[in-house]
């Protein structure tokens, strides 16, 4: 079959991402950041404070790092160094879920067998050792609220994560009693952050210019340094980390794949922009628009990012990749002209995403930058999505560069991989 081009141009058309429709997103992300300054539940995002600012860069000690954002566990004991070294000196990390041996996440789990067996991994981090002192960081990447740096209430699980009772209780309390019941009890939990503020604690240790932190991954948020907003208790310098949990960010025109997803999401009329944005919606609009244009009426939802990142590389011939992906997951055997808009249309969408996630950055760079210029400065992501997928980091930069311009050479982004422990770890070393 042969697709037909006018149907193609309309369903290419929907991802389109001017530079006027860039800078209207810019504008919309930093007039909500204001009204959320403000008032908070007046904002489309949820603004919620860190109680944390940024490290000074030299902060020095063993410190212990959790990271606890899936079903995977980590816990790791950081020496930091100073001057923005740090070296890992033991890991561990194991499921809280292997099949048909344990389920700690799953209905008819509890808090204290999630707990008792974080605080083994705890255990086995510092050998056995319970004399000496150690000082703990918690990076928890669930929603929840929070009141001092070490105070984190999950409000509600997500991740199908369904342990019985921890909504509604500070994380930090159930695991210092789960090590007090180990005999352990010179670790101490200082420290509860969310994974975004770990990637940013993390590269404004080793780098002076970061300011925003950012996941771009099979989910997005997105969190930065408020300069107005100041901890009593003043962990940190330069103000306080806001987490915008801004994947919920409202004002933004959707297309009419947005829009048909949307209706039939598991949370209709909620998380806006990370079902525009993210690795994990993504695939499923490509999906949708792939249906369209075999003029079916059905959803392909078994399409992944890892395929429309080979789909997008593919540089054979024949697209040999495209044709293989296509024909196990669509069911179609497509002539190589169709594969080819195949490839086109899974770019435009990887594209858009990109040149979205740009502009709210760049809606963080003008509230920042006030009435003043604009700094020399990072943004620093960690994320699948941004370290593996094709096109994106270059179209981050082309979208600095429409919105602006000269002073798109002040600004990058860059990689700051494995954030989640290093950022715990210094969260730690901040609050003692």
């Amino acid at each position: 079959m042969a697709f037909d081009e006018m149907k193609f141009q309309s369903v290419i058309s929907e991802f389109s991402a001017t530079t006027e429709m860039l800078r209207e997103v810019a504008t919309n992300f930093r007039k909500d950041l204001q009204i959320g300054l403000k008032d908070p539940k007046s904002s489309s995002m949820r603004m919620l404070k860190s109680y944390v600012g940024l490290p000074e860069g030299n902060e020095k000690g063993e410190f212990l790092a959790l990271d606890f954002g899936g079903t995977n566990v980590r816990v790791l004991r950081y020496r930091l160094e100073g001057e923005g070294q740090s070296k890992i000196i033991r890991h561990v990390a194991e499921p809280l879920i292997i099949a048909g041996k344990y389920d700690y996440v799953g209905k008819g789990s509890t808090q204290e067998q999630m707990f008792d067996f974080i605080a083994k991994l705890i255990d086995d981090t510092i050998e056995g050792e319970h004399e000496t002192k150690f000082y703990l960081g918690h990076t928890f990447s669930f929603p929840s609220a929070q009141d001092d740096l070490n105070n984190a209430k999950l409000i509600i699980w997500t991740k199908e994560f369904a342990t019985a009772g921890v909504e509604g209780e500070v994380v930090n309390d159930l695991l210092l009693a789960a090590l007090k019941r180990r005999g352990i009890e010179n670790v101490i939990p200082v420290a509860v952050i969310n994974d975004t503020v770990a990637v940013l604690l993390s590269a404004a240790y080793k780098n002076s210019d970061v300011f925003t932190g950012s996941i771009y991954a099979t989910g997005h948020n997105t969190c930065y340094l408020e300069p107005s907003i100041h901890d009593p208790k003043g962990f940190g310098k330069g103000g306080m980390i806001l987490n915008l949990e801004c994947g919920n960010f409202m004002n933004l025109t959707p297309n009419r794949f947005d829009r048909a997803f949307d209706r039939k999401s598991e949370k209709p009329g909620e998380q806006r922009f990370e079902k525009m944005v993210s690795g994990r919606y993504m695939c499923e609009l490509f999906g949708m628009a792939i249906a369209e244009l075999l003029d079916e009426d059905k959803h392909y939802d078994n399409l992944t990012s890892v395929d429309m990142s080979m789909i997008i590389s593919d540089v054979s011939e024949n697209l040999e990749k495209v044709s293989e992906i296509v024909s196990n997951k669509i069911g179609h055997h497509l002539e190589v002209a169709d594969l080819k808009k195949i490839q086109d249309l899974a770019a435009a969408v990887v594209i858009r995403s990109a040149r979205l996630v740009a502009a709210s950055y760049v809606g963080i760079i003008w509230q920042r930058a006030g009435e003043g210029e604009i700094q020399p400065q990072h943004v620093a992501v960690d994320g699948s999505v941004y370290e593996k997928m094709p096109l994106v980091q270059e179209n981050i930069n082309r979208a600095f560069e429409e919105l602006l311009g000269e002073d798109a050479k002040k600004v990058d982004t860059i990689l700051d991989n494995g954030g989640s422990g290093l950022g715990a770890a210094i969260a730690a070393a901040m609050a003692v």
